[in-house]
């Protein structure tokens, strides 16, 4: 009985290691194949734009759960780095829509390749695994991330 104790806490010495080692991967400044370094949080603006082009930075402060002021300031960089554009929109003159520029785009698609190779290396590791396995892997995880949150929430209560 030890022993299935014991590999369950480094089941779980595991799973830390590993969503450690993915918020290290992405935490890290990248490029995105452009000439400008482009931080986490910029890349998952790109995403949103890139995903609902024309948005405007009320409906990207709702998909990405932040203020519209944190938004704005993120626009601002992105548009500096002329990664975005923004054009009045033509139903509401008091609002922009939100486009990508080409090298807005190109730093979406190479984003989009780097979560392929994520997904990819998710795909090989478990290439092997039965339909039971992966429901199983599937609801185990689904359920710790939701405990999780709900531990997290009471930390901060």
């Amino acid at each position: 009985m030890d022993k299935i104790i014991a590999n369950k806490h480094q089941i779980a010495y595991d799973s830390l290691h590993f969503a450690s080692a993915l918020i290290e991967l992405d935490k890290k400044t990248r490029y995105y194949g452009t000439d400008v370094p482009i931080f986490h949080s910029e890349i998952h603006v790109i995403m949103a734009i890139a995903e609902h082009p024309g948005i405007h930075v009320g409906g990207l402060a709702d998909i990405l759960g932040v203020t519209k002021g944190a938004v704005s300031e993120i626009l601002k960089k992105l548009e500096r780095k002329a990664l975005i554009i923004k054009e009045v929109d033509e139903l509401n003159l008091s609002r922009y829509s939100l486009y990508l520029t080409e090298k807005g785009k190109k730093a979406h698609s190479n984003h989009m390749h780097y979560h392929m190779v994520i997904n990819s290396m998710v795909e090989e590791q478990l290439e092997d695994a039965s339909e039971h396995e992966l429901k199983f892997l599937s609801d185990f995880l689904s359920a710790l991330i939701g405990k999780v949150k709900v531990f997290n929430d009471k930390l901060e209560e």
